[in-house]
């Protein structure tokens, strides 16, 4: 057999598209099924009252006034299924948008609009961003000395440990507030507080995954590094950091999208005008759905676009450590 006709040089060959497609297939099967489900639920949770805005709006029904008096929004929906399905996909303000009406309003809120104005979603995005980062720096840098200190000292790994896993235990809705109430009291406003709430989430993850990294070495290569009577920083930075980075960029990656959530989550309580909070509650307060749905998958592509930041450091950091896989 020669090398023309060996399993590699067949998959050599394979044209790059038909490898794409290949791979992305079972990813876009499930986008589709997913898709189609959504759909599906359009129908049942906004039928009723497409149903009975067409009433409403003078169309022509087989039952009789006092007949549509005693029936409801549902019973409406069965007996006329026509004016039901017409509108379930088209309402202004749907109990749940179609996919059609978010990517719609993605589209008019990023491409149509300035990234200066108000209305734009990069705009709100970008807003939000600063104290995502900020908070992310700041809780990560934390994470990382207390598991330093937690893998250096039994005292503070039974003291501190169990505390760091009870703070997770408090819901972070009710905690902003306290936070964003406390700090405005002593005059600090703006992005300190949502970075500090970002940081609350992020610190965790980071420190669960540092401790877990930084005891990572084997006993053999501790003992030869007390061999060459390595003190403990030299252990630290010549054996124990190297080994934790892999642990490291996993926690980074849930500890930078949980920063982006504590970000949204402290411009609720501070009725913020700007951000993508301020998106989703502007959305609640006049009963904008789509708007909702939109500035979530916005939260959604923001984060997506972090982790795979995150994700492009570790390939190029642990390729030149040698450390990738």
């Amino acid at each position: 057999m020669t090398d023309a006709t060996a399993p590699g040089a067949a998959i050599g060959r394979t044209p790059l598209l038909a490898r794409i497609a290949h791979a992305a297939g079972p990813v876009l099967a499930v986008v589709a099924a997913l898709v189609a489900i959504w759909y599906l639920a359009c129908i049942p949770m906004n039928a009723a009252q497409s149903a009975l805005d067409a009433e409403r709006a003078g169309s022509e029904l087989s039952t009789t006034a006092a007949d549509r008096r005693s029936m409801s929004g549902l019973s409406v929906a069965l007996a006329h299924p026509s004016e039901a399905l017409a509108g379930a996909f088209a309402q202004e303000r749907p109990r749940l948008p179609a996919p059609h009406q978010v990517v719609a309003e993605l589209w008019d809120s990023t491409v149509d609009k300035k990234i200066t104005s108000r209305r734009s979603l990069v705009f709100h995005a970008g807003i939000t961003l600063g104290p995502t980062l900020l908070g992310f720096a700041i809780g990560s840098g934390l994470g990382i000395l207390l598991a330093i200190g937690i893998v250096h000292s039994r005292v503070m790994d039974l003291s501190v440990m169990p505390w760091a896993i009870a703070s997770q235990t408090i819901p972070i809705l009710a905690i902003a507030p306290m936070i964003i109430v406390v700090l405005n009291s002593v005059g600090v406003q703006g992005l300190i507080p949502k970075a500090i709430i970002s940081a609350y989430l992020s610190f965790f993850p980071v420190t669960v995954g540092m401790v877990k990294g930084l005891r990572a070495p084997s006993p053999a290569d501790l003992d030869l590094m007390r061999t060459w009577n390595a003190s403990g920083m030299r252990t630290l930075i010549s054996l124990r950091l190297p080994s934790s980075l892999p642990y490291l960029f996993a926690s980074l990656k849930i500890a930078i999208a949980a920063a982006l959530v504590g970000a949204i989550i402290g411009e609720l309580p501070t009725g913020a005008v700007r951000g993508l909070g301020a998106r989703l509650l502007a959305g609640s307060y006049y009963g904008q759905t789509v708007q909702i749905w939109s500035a979530l998958f916005g939260a959604a592509i923001v984060a997506a676009a972090l982790v795979a930041t995150v994700t492009l450091i570790e390939r190029i950091t642990l390729k030149r450590m040698g450390l990738a896989r």
